[in-house]
């Protein structure tokens, strides 16, 4: 089934609502609907093909959402960029996505333009928000408002989405219109989940990556989106307040930054049902701080690019119970999730008994067809018809996921194994702490040395003495980290995730080796 059908169906059954907004104004699911399909068959008329690329390069905005639609009537498949990437970045990512047309918001465009003859690929890019038939209402008014509704084979690419993973290669997972339908079938699949016709979801990361995994759901009960264009949390709990929105999607490190602003009881946020949090673990003490200032109204998904979203769910009532009996489950990544077989399994691909720790290997109707044009990246995560993620956890006997930390990101100080995550879940049980990243670097003696760098609550006041007795009495002592190094903050790749592989680089940059 061509997904742009669900939006046509959708457009019969709330004509009127709204679908989608942003600080400009909103458009209504009639609205969408004319709208994409007009986009979708301009497209078509510029020559494109079904299969043919088309990349996004803009913050947040209501043309985000028709523009997905939009390819996916028109069969195309969408390259969206992270709009927080650097020219440069950008760049990169377009000469591997190889597309034919980029549509490129008005904060980018005048760069974008100058450097036309660095994108050799691109036949046409269209601006948002420029005048002039060739940019993007005038591309829209030449469309017809009939959806081509193309027919797709469930195999067919419908996204290149580019991953943060930590090589630091560029690789996109190709996530197939079959990929696209499973999404929407497991985003059904629990009801406290579940999405309704009232929900008015925020988003406030990049609609490019993981918050946009559930543009398709929402729009198929009825909902509405309200696209954020910049991350201020002045202005996030306002919007919350003004547009009664009910949920939002978050990496940790805007919550904790949320929680540290202490803005408790200055905003109306009464409306929020639901906080999902995701894409890097949650400190617990800080899960609890966070369920104690907005109510027990969390859940977390853990997944990626390469599985389409969500394979595990820890949801709001496993929250409940990690308060009342269970606390080791506020560290839990949550219990198999929609049709994903979920596996721990050892070096060799073999499951492991209950409690040992392995690497998490997923299969299912939502595991991408691979990288793209990279067939040795692939064959490295894809054996025998099981995604190899990377991440080093335990199951319990009751289904429960708990990762230890990433396999790359293993410390081996003195010929000990040193998780890192483990290391960092110890520091942030300090109450001066807010942020924490603990890494190996280079040491003639143990080959790697513990550092952790760490960014102190406002106003908090700690001394490495103190951090160091801290972990002493917590951690064995071969875990501890050597040293400290206090910083405002720490940096973080373009989806807001603590990018520990440039905290390490720091280290070992006048390193022939960069393993201890």
């Amino acid at each position: 089934m061509n997904l742009g059908r669900f939006i046509s169906r959708s457009a019969r059954y709330w004509s009127g609502a709204p679908a989608v907004a942003d600080k400009r104004g909103s458009i209504t699911y009639a609205e969408l609907d004319q709208r994409s399909s007009r986009l979708a068959n301009a497209l078509l008329g510029l020559g494109l093909e079904p299969g043919d690329r088309v990349a996004m390069y803009s913050l947040n905005r209501t043309e985000l959402v028709e523009i997905e639609v939009a390819l996916y009537k028109a069969g195309l498949v969408k390259a969206p960029l992270n709009a927080r990437l650097s020219l440069d970045e950008a760049i990169h990512v377009i000469e591997d996505a190889d597309p034919r047309v980029l549509i490129v918001g008005p904060e980018h465009a005048e760069q974008v333009l100058d450097r036309q003859r660095d994108l050799p690929s691109i036949e046409h890019i269209v601006v948002i928000g420029k005048s002039g038939e060739d940019h993007y209402e005038g591309l829209l008014f030449k469309g017809a408002s009939a959806s081509p509704d193309f027919d797709l084979d469930p195999e067919a690419p419908a996204v290149l989405h580019y991953t943060s993973g930590s090589s630091g290669r560029l690789k996109a997972a190709v996530q197939t219109y079959g990929n696209r339908m499973a999404l929407i079938r497991k985003s059904f699949m629990i009801p406290e989940s579940r999405s309704k016709v009232t929900e008015k979801m925020a988003h406030v990361g990049p609609v490019t990556h993981a918050s946009g995994m559930q543009i398709m759901p929402v729009l198929l009960n009825g909902g509405c989106h309200y696209l954020i264009d910049q991350f201020d949390i002045e202005s996030l709990l306002a919007t919350i307040e003004r547009e009664k929105i009910t949920r939002f999607f978050a990496v940790p490190t805007m919550i904790y930054r949320l929680l540290d602003a202490h803005q408790g009881g200055k905003y109306d946020l009464s409306s929020l049902n639901r906080i999902t949090y995701g894409a890097a673990p949650m400190a617990p003490p800080r899960l609890r701080e966070a369920i104690e200032t907005f109510g027990p109204i969390f859940t977390q998904g853990y997944g990626a690019g390469e599985t389409t979203s969500t394979i595990t769910s820890l949801l709001a009532s496993d929250h409940v119970r990690g308060l009342a009996d269970k606390p080791e489950l506020l560290a839990s990544c949550g219990r198999a999730f929609g049709e994903s077989e979920v596996m721990i399994a050892d070096d060799d691909g073999n499951p492991v008994a209950s409690g040992e720790p392995g690497e998490i290997l997923v299969r299912g109707p939502d595991v991408m067809q691979g990288y793209w044009r990279a067939p040795d990246l692939t064959a490295e995560v894809l054996k025998d018809g099981w995604y190899h993620t990377g991440d080093v956890a335990t199951v319990d006997e009751e289904g429960f996921f708990f990762i230890i930390d990433r396999k790359k990101d293993m410390i081996i100080s003195g010929g000990f194994n040193v998780y890192p995550a483990e290391v960092e879940s110890v520091l942030f049980n300090h109450p001066a702490i807010s942020e924490c990243c603990v890494v190996g670097v280079p040491d003639k003696e143990w080959g790697e040395s513990i550092t952790a760098l760490v960014v102190p609550k406002p106003g908090a006041s700690v001394s490495e003495a103190e951090l160091a007795a801290f972990c002493t009495a917590r951690l064995a002592r071969f875990k501890k980290p050597r040293t400290f190094q206090f910083t405002e903050e720490l940096p973080k790749n373009p989806n807001g995730k603590v990018a520990r592989r440039l905290v390490r680089e720091k280290f070992w940059q006048q390193q022939d080796r960069k393993v201890g």
